[in-house]
């Protein structure tokens, strides 16, 4: 599989096919008895939900009965055996939809397969470490061996190297939004159990056991075309057809790929209307330029005014807000004074609450246009500055006693 096709793979949407076989010769080729059950949910937050029941001592599983995320007989899980596919006659879940789940959804409308039932005996160890990890360092130190230290850099920096920083932002993202959702059961925050466990603890904790199906895509794709590497090609087809997943001795939770994602020109999520990040049972990741923001902030962005930049509390949200309102524009309509002016340009300063103040410098560049006309510039400077001269010099990198520019462009 050629490097490029290995981001499609990181990027992909849409369900996959065969992600069941796939995760079955997983386990073979790690020398593991098939699972006798595999669960396929709509999303990583269902995946995590699902895990940190089955692997939760009596106060996880507390703080998720706190916040209405209790096994359910109305569960959005396709079931598979080790002896094939379909919904289990024994299982007592039936498939379907789940119920939409967000950051900014309830997360008691989220119900999860009635485990108990499904496994009586438990869900056994994780296997992680015998599916995932020990494949990776017996690959890595084959491949070491053959192209030595110089060799193996150059073809890390070639394929993993290049695809991993993209794939680590969005694992960082979803997994944050695992942990939020601990901010919006019914207890009005993080829910907790009787023995004090707080729910957003105990998801963050479960996506440690994740493999991460299409966003290992980087380090699987530093082993192809070397042949003679066992136990790679099962978690190849699973990153080609699934999302994350949880593979425990006798079940494996897998998830679904997401069904929209949307990225900027720098490759993280952003998106001004609907979620950058969505899955097909409503968990979705609202993004502006990578930066985690409310349902509906991109939509805002249209109908910005002054006064509403002034009034948003959160500072992160405000810069965001004032980026893309445009720094000169907001001086304009703010009814701000000039702090300081001389022959560099005239100093402007606006007050933010609960932020550093909005300081630049207004300059007239010296080359004028085809036209005859100069152009105006406004150039931010650190709200510690006092005088335009000391401004214009900061932008250069020297002190105000040491701008002295032969000629200005």
């Amino acid at each position: 599989m050629a490097t490029l096709t290995w981001e499609q793979v990181a990027l992909a949407t849409g369900p996959g096919d065969g992600a069941e076989a796939a995760v079955r010769q997983a386990y073979r080729e790690a020398g593991l008895a098939e699972p006798e059950l595999i669960l396929v949910l709509p999303s990583p937050a269902a995946g995590a939900v699902t895990a940190a029941w089955l692997t939760g001592d009596p106060q996880a599983r507390a703080a998720l009965a706190a916040a209405g995320l209790g096994p359910s007989s109305r569960a959005g899980a396709q079931l598979g055996t080790a002896a094939g596919l379909g919904p289990s006659s024994r299982a007592g879940a039936q498939p379907g939809t789940l119920a939409g789940l967000g950051p900014e959804s309830p997360a008691g409308a989220f119900p999860i397969p009635d485990l108990p039932a499904l496994l009586p005996d438990g869900p056994g160890r994780s296997v992680r470490d015998d599916l995932r990890t020990q494949p990776w360092a017996r690959a890595r130190a084959a491949v070491y061996a053959e192209c030595g230290p110089a060799g193996w850099a150059a073809l890390w920096a070639d394929t993993g190297g290049r695809l991993w920083p993209q794939a680590q932002r969005l694992i960082n993202d979803i997994r944050r939004a695992i942990g939020e959702l601990s901010g919006h059961g019914e207890q009005d925050g993080a829910a907790q159990g009787e023995g004090g466990r707080e729910l957003g603890a105990v998801l963050r904790e479960v996506t440690l056991d994740a493999v991460f199906g299409q966003h290992d895509a980087p380090w699987l794709s530093a082993f192809d075309g070397h042949d003679g590497l066992d136990g790679l090609d099962g978690l190849k087809r699973v990153a080609e057809q699934a999302g994350w997943w949880w593979p425990y001795e006798r079940v494996a939770v897998v998830t679904e790929r997401p069904v929209e994602l949307h990225l900027d020109d720098l490759g993280r999520l952003h998106r001004a209307e609907g979620p950058a990040l969505a899955f097909a049972d409503g968990f979705a990741l609202h993004a502006w330029h990578g930066m985690p923001v409310p349902a509906g902030f991109g939509a805002a962005m249209t109908a910005l005014t002054p006064e509403r930049i002034r009034a948003e509390p959160n500072a992160e949200l405000r810069r965001a807000m004032l980026e893309h309102f445009g720094p000169e524009r907001y001086l304009a309509e703010s009814g701000a004074e000039p702090l300081h002016s001389d022959e560099t340009g005239v100093l402007w300063r606006v007050e933010l609450a609960g932020d550093e103040p909005l300081t630049m410098v207004e300059v007239v560049n010296s080359t004028p246009e085809p036209d005859g006309t100069r152009r105006t510039y406004f150039l931010r400077v650190p709200p510690w500055t006092e005088r335009a001269r000391q401004g214009v010099a900061w932008t250069f990198g020297v002190a105000e006693d040491d701008y002295h520019p032969e000629r200005e462009t």
